[in-house]
């Protein structure tokens, strides 16, 4: 409600006063706008939202939960976080199934298959559901049909980490490493890196390891490989557990110091203090909470307009994290990504860097 103390007195009210109140009534009845329009916008059915995961307890999605959420608080919307745990297809279809059969308003799924979803997808989009990817995409003429996608293009970002590599190992025995070979959300990446390597000109060794799915079996990895090939000049990651395993067993044997080179993908804080410590030479950011943002408010516009408006493909873009941009990470909690579920603003200091 607004203050009483701030309504101005009529009584010698004078010109300053008449334009102060004529300004007030012109908001009130701008405001009175704005709630009539709130109430109409309010008027339609209550969305909801169904998103289809492969890892659905990876803390990498805390993030994108938080900007699924956030958006939904905004549209008015209802959201449920379903899937699988272990990026079973057959699990992540019985959800798409299950979202079908309650006539969800729309479907978002991570695409780590490059067909396993079409069938699922089509049946969705003959019962009048929009669905959406995110996180993960389908190559080109996989036949998949979904609407758009939502999320880092990610051969793009393994392009431009191995264009990183190039300033960081001038040549010799490079390792890409990678938790699952072959699923969506990763593999592009590694190729596009392996992908400028090659034709980089260089003369580069490239060994290609895989890793596992828990960090405890990925930590185990990339320690068996490095004590396997101790000439080695870079490892490299294109996910998030490997990553933070490529840093730990740089630090336990001090590979900095003896001149070798690491980095890869995601924010987890264990990643982030030991960049901070000079044991890793980035990490890239992939924004998981726009992945979960930006798709709801696809979801909604399109339903809003009829299909008016969208369906578009969103890059949510990369960041290279180093030493010297990692202390606001470290020094800041926030949902934005993920290590907070408080909603906060957080004010920026210094100059705006691209």
């Amino acid at each position: 409600m607004w203050n009483r103390s701030f309504a101005p007195t009529q009584k010698g009210v004078g010109r300053r006063g008449i334009m102060q109140t004529a300004a007030l009534g012109a908001s009130l009845a701008a405001l009175g706008g704005i709630r009539r329009a709130a109430a109409e916008e309010a008027s339609h059915p209550r969305f909801r939202f169904v998103f289809v995961n492969h890892v659905t307890t990876n803390p990498f999605f805390t993030a994108t939960q938080y900007g699924i959420r956030d958006a939904a608080a905004l549209v008015g919307a209802d959201t449920q976080w379903t899937g699988s745990q272990n990026s079973i297809a057959a699990e992540m279809i019985g959800a798409i199934n299950a979202a079908i059969a309650a006539k969800a308003s729309a479907i978002a799924v991570s695409l780590v298959d490059p067909h396993a979803f079409n069938d699922p997808v089509e049946r969705a989009l003959a019962a009048g559901i929009p669905v959406f990817a995110y996180n993960a995409d389908v190559p080109p003429g996989s036949g998949n049909k979904r609407l758009a996608y939502i999320g880092q293009d990610l051969f793009k970002a393994g392009q431009l980490m191995g264009q990183r590599i190039l300033e960081l190992v001038p040549g010799g025995r490079v390792a890409l490493m990678i938790a699952t070979p072959g699923q969506l959300n990763i593999q592009p990446r590694i190729d596009g890196a392996r992908d400028v390597l090659d034709k980089s000109g260089r003369s580069y060794q490239i060994d290609i390891v895989a890793t596992g799915a828990t960090v405890n079996e990925e930590l185990s990895k990339v320690k068996a490989y490095y004590l396997g090939h101790q000439d080695v000049k870079g490892l490299f990651s294109v996910d998030g557990g490997t990553t933070q395993s490529v840093a730990e067993t740089m630090e336990q044997y001090g590979l900095a110091a003896k001149g070798v080179h690491g980095g890869g993908f995601d924010l987890l804080p264990r990643t982030l203090s030991l960049i901070q410590g000079g044991h890793l030479d980035f990490t890239i950011d992939q924004q998981p909470y726009l992945q979960g943002y930006y798709t709801v408010m696809e979801m909604h516009n399109y339903l809003m307009s009829g299909g008016l408006v969208g369906p578009a493909d969103i890059n949510t873009g990369l960041k290279f994290v180093t030493r010297a941009n990692v202390a606001p990470y470290l020094a800041t909690k926030s949902r934005f990504e993920g290590s907070s579920s408080e909603a906060q603003f957080i004010p920026r200091s210094g100059p705006i860097q691209s």
